[in-house]
């Protein structure tokens, strides 16, 4: 199978999938795919993970997803 068409069915199941992840990004380069973008929570990104290598096994896969943090700040912030 192509794996333009693999990284689009991959695309099409995280948008689908329980988080709803639409800012994941999946490029290839070369024969390589790389996952950027920001998920909402650690749980979130091994998700993904899990979605990927369900559906991209055989080709590796670098992923750079970074988790957003959205705790209140503990302490506040200084103007001067």
């Amino acid at each position: 199978m192509n794996l333009e068409y693999r990284v689009a069915r991959v695309a099409e199941h995280l948008a689908a999938g329980p988080c709803g992840e639409l800012g994941v990004r999946a490029e290839i380069r070369g024969g390589t795919v790389l996952l950027t973008g920001t998920v909402p929570s650690a749980g979130c990104r091994e998700a993904v993970r899990r979605v990927v290598q369900d559906e991209l096994a055989d080709v590796p896969v670098h992923c750079d997803l970074v988790v957003a943090e959205t705790a209140p700040p503990d302490h506040p912030e200084a103007l001067t």
